[in-house]
């Protein structure tokens, strides 16, 4: 199996890829790799198959998306670090430097946010909850819905240094693969990246649950008998 790297004379077969990402990742002990451990899937938690299946959604996407799996798969991106909505990596290609890559990740707007919380108020236990995705089927239903918490295309902006003119080069769409496979790591980055303050979310939806606890515990339960109830039985006198 051949890699097609920009004109029709240049080619590099997989274990050539791997072998050059070896080649320079050990000059750059600095660098973060995005590595895939499974054979079956890009992305093993609820977070980072979402983020996937979320690209992978858009019609305009479907089929250029898909450039970028082998290419996460096989070690191409050899460094990605994520600063809030702000990603940088750098992916092996047929030249010699690496291209860089930038993906910016537009913040929720102050009302998509407050949505979040409405959905979630209730349902998240703790932050290990949220990180480990042990909440209802209904939130994660909720939040994967489109224009709720994963970044829809025109949230997206990127740009690659290789010299394909497609509109979605292959270097771009490993990094975005590869933001998926961080996630694993760390789902907390999708909050950061959508500009979501933790803290504050966890705080908002516990708080939630307890002013639900609360007004439950206000409601007159239907099993407490009143004084007339009780006087048919020859309780009360």
């Amino acid at each position: 199996m051949s890699y097609f790297y920009g004109n029709e004379y240049s080619y590099m077969s997989i274990s050539e890829l791997e072998e050059k990402s070896r080649r320079i990742l050990s000059k750059h002990p600095d660098y973060d790799p995005v590595e895939v451990s499974s054979q079956k899937t890009i992305c093993s938690s609820w977070w980072g198959q979402s983020w996937c299946k979320n690209l992978e959604r858009y019609a305009d996407w479907s089929n250029r998306i898909e450039r970028g799996r082998k290419y996460v798969r096989h070690d191409a991106v050899i460094n990605l670090k994520i600063d809030g909505g702000k990603i940088n990596a750098l992916v092996v290609g047929s030249e010699k430097k690496p291209y860089e890559i930038e993906i910016k990740i537009a913040p929720l707007s102050p009302e998509r946010q407050k949505k979040i919380e409405r959905l979630a108020s209730g349902k998240i236990q703790n932050l290990e909850a949220l990180v480990s995705g042990s909440f209802p089927e209904d939130l994660k239903e909720s939040l994967f819905q489109e224009g709720v918490l994963f970044p829809e295309p025109d949230e997206i902006e990127f740009e690659c240094s290789c010299p394909d003119y497609a509109y979605m080069c292959k270097h771009v769409a490993a990094v975005l693969y590869g933001i998926g496979v961080r996630l694993d790591r760390d789902p907390l980055c999708l909050f950061k990246m959508r500009g979501i303050e933790t803290e504050k979310f966890i705080s908002e939806t516990i708080n939630g649950k307890v002013e639900k606890m609360l007004a439950n515990a206000k409601k007159k339960s239907s099993r407490i008998l009143s004084g007339d109830d009780l006087s048919v039985f020859g309780l009360m006198s």
